[in-house]
């Protein structure tokens, strides 16, 4: 219904101000809402490049303390734990979606490691001990990883995009920003995987395009992990195929190399 008079105009203004249930819908609270998710892209291209490039020590610890903090500030600022997949109502329906995503990549990346043509891209030298293996993907991986990455993206980010842009939008910049945050990390990528190293060769063409894979490759990851936050509702649910993908690759790698060894 259109607005006529000056009254209503600033009635709805003052509604659009007080409701924390609907997207923001005038253009100052859209501009608000935009320099937001502009703040939290440069936060997270900070803590990126600040984790993967600066030398520093401990370095490790820095996205998941960085984001740790991230997530104190937005909530200080009135993001909702709904906003952030951390609705405790939304938790079960969550978990089911996880769980039942952990199984399905469970169950292809089994049938990968079987075949012959596609077991060499499991050969990731990282994981070629199996109790390194077993340590990283129950523990470094939840901690230093899924954990931080979904809190930044599915929770911080995508909760900042769905107050000013449509579905559409929060899928295009969600999952192209979570594909080029795997840019620093996919340095040398081709030359420690041995089916990578095969097909694009370990040269700066073959580093180049390894780069250029693992972007695609995580940016479609990106929007497969934001189409279950948002059928979930919850971050369990992207938590749980997060951990799927990263995890249960390791062992399968691990295992891979375990079996040739053999």
């Amino acid at each position: 219904m259109r607005h006529d008079t000056r009254g209503g105009a600033d009635l709805a203004g003052i509604v659009g101000l007080m409701s924390s249930q609907s997207p923001l819908q005038s253009g100052g609270h859209r501009i608000r809402g935009m320099v937001g998710v502009v703040g939290v892209l440069a936060v997270l291209v900070g803590i990126n490049l600040t984790a993967n490039l600066a030398g520093l020590p401990h370095r490790e610890w820095i996205v998941p303390l960085a984001v740790v903090a991230l997530v104190v500030v937005v909530k200080l600022r009135g993001m909702r734990w709904s906003e952030l997949g951390l609705s405790a109502c939304d938790m079960p329906r969550g978990l089911a979606y996880g769980l039942a995503a952990t199984v399905t990549v469970a169950t292809v990346v089994t049938a990968g490691c079987l075949i012959p043509a596609t077991s060499p891209f499991f050969l990731s030298d990282r994981y070629s001990d199996l109790r390194l293996t077993l340590f990283s993907a129950l523990v470094l991986i939840p901690l230093m990883t899924v954990l931080p990455e979904e809190l930044a993206f599915r929770g911080v980010l995508q909760g900042a995009l769905e107050r000013v842009v449509g579905p559409t939008g929060v899928f295009w910049v969600g999952s192209l920003a979570f594909g080029l945050w795997h840019v620093t990390s996919s340095f040398g990528l081709t030359a420690g995987n041995a089916g990578l190293a095969d097909l694009l060769g370990t040269g700066t063409r073959g580093q180049l395009a390894g780069i250029a894979l693992a972007v695609a490759a995580t940016s479609v990851a990106g929007a497969g992990f934001i189409w279950i936050r948002r059928h979930s509702r919850s971050l369990l649910a992207p938590i749980g195929l997060h951990w799927a993908f990263n995890a249960v690759g390791a062992l399968a790698a691990a295992l891979t190399w375990r079996a040739l060894a053999g």
